[in-house]
């Protein structure tokens, strides 16, 4: 039986993980961070500098920074929340650059108007933005989370500092802890969806616009196009091209907003819009798709908090698990179905490698959907690869727990190969 504090936690984690962001959310944290730098500093930079970790770094060297024109890379970022951001608005800080702001942006990176370093010996997400004017400056420090400032420096003087690193955002993110698969059941078949039916109707409608804005223009190399194009238009084929193609958009540069999921945009594309088109095909209720919704979601979140929002372990990954088990879930699964899923998707693509945020990533999409959309077909067949197989082990929640230990511990020599390579080092 789910307790008070569990029901509570479980709205307290939607709240805090289903929000808007505008762009990639490595490039758009660095934005913020230099943004917020500046309204602290209270006056236009003469000069910036950005230090990054190597797993920011890795999220921000292939994509397209949105409202800059198409520009790519930390320095892009970083000037144009300074030129024209807005750090009250968060992740969707870039929104209120405008055209007309390009010229200046372009011409401060001509100029080696910000300087860019790699941190190392830092946590996985960490981002330290520095701007200097008249001889005054101000440092802004996030961890952990792609809007938690951790300290605020003005000439020298700490006027804010969370000792502890603890998130420090506004919004209570709850305890991830008390997430359970056969809780997330349980929530999802109670919750009062009074309580969250704005939430997933803004996730389901901004996801499903940047999946068809991807499907109706030229974003990257255009997976989610091809699929049709090539594969049919079948659920199963339309569940991977339409996140393909959210992801083909967002990686390159589109201005929509996203809902994203554990602090990744593709993530949210990911754990939404299969479980939205099998719905459609499927014909249910809003009510049956908002309680799927709530399954994908968790599901992702899950598993990601043990792996961490940032890792050499593809995050495709596990929110395509959730979008497998809110599949099961439209079609009459319960728990047992569920973990079945979980488990197939997770033996089958778990360890995919992430090498940043870029177009092909679209295509690790369609590979973690088409391998979650076999796992419950399995599944629906009564099968599950079973412990002691490679990475499964007994139960679901095991198995999670299994993936986690490698995409936190195991994988974290890959992490640092994989920097090295795309630094050239």
């Amino acid at each position: 039986m789910l307790t008070k504090e569990a029901y509570e936690n479980y709205i307290l984690i939607l709240n805090s993980e289903l929000i808007e962001a505008l762009g990639c959310t490595e490039p758009i944290a660095i934005a913020y961070a230099a943004a917020k730098a500046k309204a602290v500093l209270g006056k236009q930079p003469e000069r910036m500098e950005i230090g990054c970790s190597g797993n920011i770094v890795k999220n921000v060297k292939g994509v397209v920074v949105p409202n800059t024109g198409g520009l790519i890379g930390i320095a892009a970022a970083a000037v144009a929340g300074v030129v024209g951001g807005d750090p009250d608005k968060g992740l969707q800080v870039l929104e209120s650059v405008k055209s007309e702001d390009h010229d200046e942006i372009r011409k401060l990176l001509k100029e080696d108007y910000c300087s860019v370093y790699h941190l190392q010996g830092v946590e996985n997400l960490y981002i330290a933005a520095k701007v200097f004017s008249e001889g005054e400056s101000a440092e802004v420090y996030i961890k952990d989370s792609h809007t938690n400032i951790i300290k605020i420096v003005k000439n020298g003087k700490i006027i804010h500092e969370n000792k502890e690193g603890a998130q420090s955002e506004s919004v209570p993110t709850g305890d991830r802890s008390l997430l359970s698969i056969r809780g997330i059941i349980e929530f999802a078949d109670t919750v009062d969806l009074g309580e969250l039916r704005d939430l997933l109707a803004n996730q389901i409608r901004m996801n499903t616009a940047i999946s068809e804005e991807g499907l109706k223009n030229n974003y990257g190399v255009s997976v989610g196009k091809t699929l049709l194009r090539y594969y049919g238009d079948d659920i199963k084929v339309r569940a991977k091209a339409k996140a393909a193609a959210g992801s083909d958009a967002r990686m390159s540069g589109c201005s929509l907003p996203v809902v994203i999921n554990s602090g990744s945009g593709n993530q949210g594309i990911t754990a939404s819009i299969p479980v939205i088109e099998y719905a459609k095909e499927l014909k249910v209720s809003e009510e049956k798709l908002f309680r799927a919704l709530i399954v994908s979601n968790l599901t992702a979140i899950h598993q990601k908090e043990l792996i961490g929002k940032l890792s050499a372990y593809c995050g495709a990954v596990s929110a395509a698990a959730g979008s497998g088990a809110g599949i099961t879930y439209l079609h009459g699964g319960g728990y047992e179905e569920i973990s079945r899923t979980i488990i197939n998707t997770i033996a089958n693509v778990g360890g995919m490698v992430c090498d940043g945020a870029k177009p092909s990533c679209a295509a690790k999409i369609a590979s973690a959907v088409d391998a979650a959309i076999l796992a419950h077909q399995l599944s629906s067949q009564g099968n599950a690869f079973k412990d002691g197989e490679g990475l499964v082990k007994n139960g679901v929640e095991a198995t999670i727990e299994s993936i986690g230990r490698l995409g936190k511990k195991g994988m974290e020599g890959t992490d640092i190969e994989i920097i090295n390579i795309m630094l050239n080092k």
